[in-house]
C-alpha cells in the first residue's frame, strides 16, 4: 500500500498562469485593435493529485485557503454527482459545476486521451488575489486546464466561452505584452513596458467586480464607428508604451479615455466618480468596476481612501 501511495505522490502536477490588466484597446481588442496588455504578481495555480477511485473530485480555493467550491464527478463520462458552493458571489453550486464540466468536456474534446485513466484525480486551485479583484479567476483556470489537458488554451477559450483571449496570453507570458487579433488569430509581442516614472502610477480597485454587459452591448451597436477609430488607439498604443513622462501618458490617457467613452456611450470613470481628482485615471478592461489606472503622487492614496476606495497598489506591487 505504502508504494502504491508514493507512485501516486510521484505523479502529481502543478500549473501556474498570471493574472492580467489591460491597459490600452479595452472593447475595441475584440475587432483587431493592438493593445498593451501586462501579467500580474498575481495568479492561480492547479494542483492534481491522482487517485485509485474514478472520479474527479474537484476543490477551489481562495487567497486566504478558504474553500469556496466543492464538485464530484464520475469519471470517465464527468457525470456531476456532488457540489458545494461557499461565496457571496451570484450564482449556485450547480451552475458553477456545469460550467467547470462544460471546460473539461471541450478540452477531452480538443484532446480525447484527456481524462481516460482508469485512475482519477483530486484538483485543488489556489487563487493569489481575493475574487472580486478582477485579474482573471476565469482566464488563469482555463490556461491551467489546458496545460493540464496539453490542449492550445486560445481555442478552449473560444469553444468554451468567447473574449479577445489577451486574457489568456498573460496567463502565459512573463513580460508585458502587444495583442492583437488578426484572421481570428492571436498575435502576441512581448514588449518592454517598465516606464521609469512608475512610482507615479497607482492601481486602485472600485470596490465592485466589473459589469461589462452593459459597456459591450453599447459597443456592439456602435461596431461599424469603433472599426473607424482602430487606428487611432493603435496609435495610441503605441504612444503609451513609450510614454516618457507621467504627463505624456496622461494626455494619452485623456484623448483614450474620450475615444472609448464616444464608442460605449458612457462617462468616463473621472466623470463619474473622480471629477476633482488632480491627476488623470483610466478604465481597465471592460468599464465600471475592478481596477483603474491612476496617475499621482504622493497624495494619492488618501485621495482615493477619503472616497471610499481603499484597495490601492503600486505598480511594483501589482505589475510582474
Amino acid at each position: 500500500m505504502k508504494e502504491d501511495t508514493n507512485q501516486w505522490v510521484a505523479e502529481r502536477s502543478r500549473s501556474y498562469s498570471n493574472g492580467k490588466l489591460l491597459l490600452t484597446g479595452e472593447y475595441v481588442v475584440l475587432d483587431g485593435a493592438t493593445s498593451l496588455a501586462v501579467p500580474t504578481k498575481f495568479g492561480q495555480d492547479l494542483i492534481v493529485e491522482p487517485i485509485k477511485e474514478s472520479q474527479l473530485i474537484w476543490g477551489s480555493f481562495t487567497h486566504t485557503g478558504e474553500c469556496w467550491f466543492e464538485a464530484s464527478f464520475d469519471l470517465p463520462k464527468l457525470r456531476l454527482t456532488s457540489a458545494t458552493f461557499n461565496s457571496d458571489k451570484e450564482g449556485s453550486a450547480e451552475f458553477i459545476a456545469e460550467t467547470l464540466r462544460d471546460i473539461l468536456q471541450e478540452a477531452k474534446r480538443l484532446n480525447p486521451e484527456f481524462l481516460t485513466t482508469e485512475n482519477g484525480f483530486v484538483v485543488k486551485t489556489n487563487l493569489t488575489f481575493p475574487q472580486n479583484w478582477g485579474l482573471g479567476s476565469s482566464s488563469t483556470l482555463i490556461n491551467n486546464i489546458a496545460t493540464w489537458a496539453n490542449v492550445n488554451p486560445f481555442t478552449l477559450l473560444w469553444n468554451a466561452f468567447s473574449g479577445s483571449g489577451y486574457d489568456i496570453a498573460c496567463a502565459k507570458h512573463n513580460t508585458p505584452i502587444l495583442y492583437k487579433l488578426e484572421e481570428k488569430l492571436p498575435y502576441i509581442e512581448e514588449v518592454n513596458f517598465n516606464p521609469h516614472f512608475s512610482e507615479e502610477l497607482f492601481f486602485v480597485h472600485l470596490n465592485q467586480k466589473q459589469n461589462s454587459r452593459e459597456g459591450i452591448a453599447h459597443y456592439k451597436k456602435n461596431k461599424e464607428e469603433a472599426k473607424i477609430l482602430i487606428p487611432e488607439i493603435d496609435n495610441l498604443t503605441q504612444e503609451f508604451l513609450k510614454a516618457n513622462t507621467s504627463k505624456d501618458l496622461e494626455k494619452i490617457i485623456i484623448e483614450h479615455e474620450q475615444i472609448i467613452s464616444s464608442i460605449t456611450k458612457q462617462d468616463t470613470v473621472k466623470q463619474k466618480l473622480f471629477s476633482d481628482y488632480f491627476g488623470e485615471v483610466k478604465s481597465l478592461g471592460a468599464w465600471g468596476g475592478d481596477f483603474i489606472l491612476a496617475i499621482g503622487n504622493e497624495d494619492t492614496t488618501s485621495y482615493f481612501q477619503q472616497k471610499g476606495f481603499n484597495t490601492i497598489l503600486s505598480y511594483k506591487e501589482m505589475i510582474l
